[in-house]
């Protein structure tokens, strides 16, 4: 019961319109690694702005696949883009990771209608890139929903989500009890359809490989299965045992992804 106050004050602020300053924190600093790569584009009358790195198969070789990652919340591309990138070990990809509008030098307002039109731009722009070349989408906890939302409406070869929340469902199970729905009501109507993931998971036909964390407290796991039960795509699931939210892939984990990972490399460039 010691919770409640929280989620009220929560609820409360979200009712009177503050769910962006409540859901996304933009971070202030962040530095590129080696090897790190800035590009820019347009999205109207704002720019986004991307980072890209190569895995170690595409250091001294063209890509032959591409990824586009979109980060977790209090997370920059500068973060994460040299790790992303490394996973794929030896098989020949770039990836290319997003600063959503309001993080890093993406101008426009941090604000989660501002996403979903910025990820597509930055899919259009990556494809006209990569040509034939596949690509695939990815995205941890906030970072999810683009990707789905993206998988859902475009060509992508392959989707990898980690720890993915259902914000809606969240809001409506988890606070709407206690205020009778009064106030959970307008808070789920403040996050955009387009950031809704079980209904973009349903549109998604691309193979996926789906990771959720059996002790997750800000996405719980009953919430990320329903989003892996939705998704309509073949899919490879893998479980974090006693894993948080943001606890690190173990050894057995991370051979795990990577094995899918492989699985999604091959089934999208056997016909080369």
């Amino acid at each position: 019961m010691s919770s409640i106050p929280y989620a009220a004050v929560f609820v409360l602020c979200c009712a009177a319109g503050c769910a962006d300053r409540l859901i996304l924190y933009p971070p202030a600093n962040a530095v590129a690694g080696p090897g790190v790569q800035r590009r820019s584009i347009n999205n109207g009358d704002n720019s986004i702005e991307i980072l890209t790195a190569r895995s170690a198969g595409a250091a001294n070789a063209e890509p032959r696949a591409f990824m586009l990652e979109f980060t977790g919340n209090m997370t920059r591309a500068e973060h994460i883009v040299a790790y992303v990138a490394s996973r794929w070990e030896e098989h020949p990809v770039e990836t290319w990771v997003i600063n959503y509008p309001g993080y890093g030098k993406s101008t426009g307002g941090a604000k989660l209608r501002n996403i979903p039109p910025a990820a597509l731009a930055t899919y259009d722009e990556l494809k006209r890139f990569a040509g034939d070349r596949p690509i695939f989408v990815a995205g941890q906890s906030l970072g999810s929903m683009p990707a789905l939302y993206v998988a859902s409406k475009r060509d992508v070869a392959g989707v990898i989500i980690q720890n993915p929340p259902a914000i809606p469902d969240q809001i409506w199970q988890q606070h709407g009890w206690w205020n009778l729905w009064l106030l959970a009501a307008p808070v789920a109507w403040q996050i955009p359809r387009e950031m809704n993931s079980v209904l973009n998971a349903k549109r998604v036909t691309a193979p996926g490989v789906i990771l959720i964390a059996d002790s997750d407290r800000v996405a719980p796991p009953r919430f990320q299965r329903k989003i892996g039960d939705a998704y309509a795509g073949e899919k490879r699931l893998i479980v974090q045992k006693n894993a948080g939210h943001d606890t690190h892939l173990n050894d057995a984990d991370l051979t795990r992804l990577r094995e899918g990972m492989s699985w999604l490399f091959d089934r999208a460039t056997a016909s080369e």
